[in-house]
């Protein structure tokens, strides 16, 4: 099936990022960003599922928003990145699309996932 979903790992503390808001963007005609879904991390620090229920993956170029600095508020952690976002093209749509989210408060990495 094919979908977008996320993962959040605290590289600082090597756990699951746990409560942070994520929301998907789709980009459409003259550049604006269309938002399609909003999630949060559960437990394990993943969203599994961003497409809205029946909304078909396209080839387009889409955007995750991490809201990174109510989550290490939480933890007393003062943050250099209030938020990540990462923007990325899907080019095969049929494929099932995972974009995890390595994270501390002062760097980040992406990547493509399975």
């Amino acid at each position: 099936m094919s979908g977008i979903s996320t993962h959040v790992l605290d590289t600082s503390k090597g756990t699951p990022g746990i409560d942070v808001r994520v929301v998907l963007e789709r980009e459409g005609a003259a550049g604006y960003w269309e938002k399609l879904n909003e999630g949060r991390t559960d437990a394990d620090g993943r969203v599994k599922s961003l497409l809205p229920a029946g909304r078909g993956l396209e080839m387009a170029a889409y955007r995750l928003t991490f809201e990174t600095e109510p989550y290490f508020a939480k933890a007393g952690v003062s943050t250099f990145f209030p938020s990540v976002t990462v923007v990325f093209r899907v080019m095969d749509a049929g494929r099932h699309h995972h974009v995890p989210l390595l994270v501390s408060p002062f760097g980040f990495s992406t990547y493509r996932g399975t």
